[in-house]
């Protein structure tokens, strides 16, 4: 097993967990959404472009250009998704607890098991629904459902949950089936654009002009996009080919304990026992389908 791309994808998930702790700091610093999306998207996009030039410039010019067979605007297109994902989740990060909204975020794993079959009649089997359970079951404990007040576990704030693991969902779904011909830095790049575009169309990048950039927003903006939308893509896009599919969805499951933790020690979140129960239990449910997979893997690599 290569442990150099173990280590790169477990540092990419735990980048994705720490940002909803950032985005609450923002925040409290006074900042509204549209200045925590807006500047995250901007500047991801803008550093993962710089990136890549620098990339290509230093690339050997003999190395042969793969044959792009997607426009440019479909990815740019499947984008808009990222970006629906950061203004729901980010809106219900600001409606309920952090460690709550990270486990809505979660129910992308069930939601994408019932996307594949309404668009492709691809069936779950038997490990899948029974993971589907247990992350139902493990999200009503983990979110603290019988020990919140109504006020902190608000319907407004949950709804938005619910829609961004929709969001990502699909936007998974486009992510596997597009582009996969482009550079990985190039195809990322773009879908940030379709992101940075959407958002602002939804909400005008009034901080560009209101001088919000001169106070902490730009130290805001820059750590979110460095840790939401410039490591992740990185850190997958090496490790993922050199430990495969399988035990990288495991291992990207550590973003759940990691947003759960920081919320705990960062924001003062009260995580109870029984939400860590449900904690572990969704991670479990997330592990389970993909074991049987792992072991067929690994008994091919040793034939």
């Amino acid at each position: 097993m290569n442990f150099k791309g173990i280590l790169l994808v477990l540092f990419g998930a735990c980048s994705f967990g720490i940002l909803s702790t950032f985005v609450k700091l923002a925040y409290a610093d006074g900042y509204a959404l549209g200045d925590v999306t807006g500047t995250q998207a901007l500047f991801g996009a803008i550093l993962l472009w710089s990136i890549y030039f620098i990339q290509r410039k230093t690339q050997s010019k003999d190395k042969p250009k793969p044959v792009i067979k997607t426009h440019w605007i479909k990815l740019l297109l499947a984008g808009t998704f990222t970006g629906l994902v950061s203004l729901t989740y980010y809106q219900c990060v600001k409606l309920i607890p952090a460690s709550v909204a990270i486990i809505l975020l979660m129910q992308f794993v069930w939601i994408s098991v019932l996307l594949e079959f309404i668009f492709f009649r691809k069936k779950p089997n038997k490990l899948q629904v029974l993971a589907i359970v247990l992350i139902l079951a493990g999200t009503v404990a983990a979110s603290g459902y019988f020990q919140q007040s109504a006020e902190s576990l608000n319907i407004v704030g949950i709804g938005y949950g619910m829609i961004a693991a929709l969001c990502y969902a699909i936007f998974l779904m486009l992510n596997g089936n597009l582009g996969n011909e482009y550079p990985p830095l190039q195809k990322s790049a773009l879908m940030i654009t379709g992101a940075c575009i959407l958002i602002f169309i939804v909400l005008p990048p009034t901080f560009l002009v209101n001088g919000a950039l001169g106070g902490n927003l730009l130290k805001w903006g820059m750590i979110l996009a460095i840790f939401g939308t410039v490591i992740p893509p990185l850190c997958f896009a090496s490790g993922i080919p050199k430990i495969g599919l399988t035990l990288s969805s495991i291992l990207s499951s550590a973003e759940l304990p990691v947003a759960v933790s920081m919320s705990a020690l960062v924001l003062h979140e009260e995580v109870s026992l029984i939400r860590w129960i449900g904690v572990i239990v969704i991670l479990s449910s997330m592990i389970l389908p993909n074991l049987e997979n792992l072991k067929k893997a690994n008994s091919f690599k040793t034939k």
